[in-house]
């Protein structure tokens, strides 16, 4: 059998320095979590600041018992939250939702602006005007018919002109949908805590439980996301655009109506 012998290493040559040991492994930076970023730059917020200001500048204007200014307290006070929550750092993508909030509260000034000078406002909220004086409408009713309003019909379009804007389309849900979408039910929430009689005054039977309880915003919100959607699909096809858009005008006019019914 024959054996091998293990030969050493040569030695480093005399009066030359043995060779460096090679570097050690550099840990691969660790990319920080995801979350809420910075308040957005004070102009990414102007927008929905004017529209804040507008809807002060109205509600020391309008009558309590008006509609209108039922409804202009909700939208005031969701708009107030909204910036408080973008300036505390709440949003992955502050800009954006900034922009979404000062469209959503324009298209609600622009139908009280239209309806003050004689023109005719959408479809969506044209039951609120005409009976904002009604006395056998409930401040609950009117303050469900401005949420129907802006989800079924002002939302969408806002989400798609915020898109537009931003040059991409409405994704699917993320984590600043699921905020906005929060805030919209907490103020769903306070209309029905703040504004429906006690339940010593209602019961069972009585016509406002029923006409409340069959509308329900948490449907309407996922409808209007999906609205949005195809909006912006139908984007370069005028024709069929404007048909949808008219549809859910229409459509979401028609819930006011019913949710508007005098019960008194």
């Amino acid at each position: 059998m024959q054996h091998t012998t293990a030969t050493a290493a040569p030695a480093a040559p005399a009066g030359r320095n043995p060779a460096p040991p090679p570097p050690a492994a550099v840990p691969a930076p660790v990319a920080p979590p995801r979350g809420p970023s910075p308040p957005p730059e004070p102009s990414a917020t102007a927008g929905l600041r004017e529209a804040v200001a507008r809807m002060r500048a109205l509600a020391s204007e309008l009558r309590p018992c008006d509609g209108v200014a039922v409804v202009n307290a909700g939208c005031l006070r969701i708009m107030e939250e909204l910036t408080r929550r973008l300036v505390t750092g709440s949003f992955t993508d502050p800009g954006a939702v900034a922009g979404l909030g000062a469209r959503l509260a324009g298209r609600y000034l622009a139908a009280v602006e239209a309806d003050a000078a004689g023109l005719r406002p959408p479809a969506c909220w044209r039951p609120l005007f005409r009976q904002r004086h009604h006395p056998g409408v409930l401040p609950v009713q009117f303050a469900l018919a401005g949420v129907n309003a802006q989800i079924g019909h002002d939302l969408p379009l806002a989400v798609v002109d915020t898109c537009a804007a931003l040059g991409r389309a409405p994704g699917t849900p993320c984590a600043d949908h699921e905020r906005m979408d929060d805030l919209l039910a907490v103020r769903e929430e306070r209309i029905r805590e703040d504004l429906m009689p006690g339940p010593d005054l209602l019961d069972v039977a009585d016509p406002l439980t029923h006409l409340t309880g069959a509308w329900r915003p948490s449907r309407a919100r996922d409808e209007a996301w999906a609205a949005a959607r195809v909006l912006w699909e139908l984007r370069r096809a005028d024709g069929p655009r404007e048909e949808f858009r008219q549809r859910l005008d229409t459509g979401t006019g028609v819930v006011g109506r019913f949710l508007l019914t005098p019960l008194g």
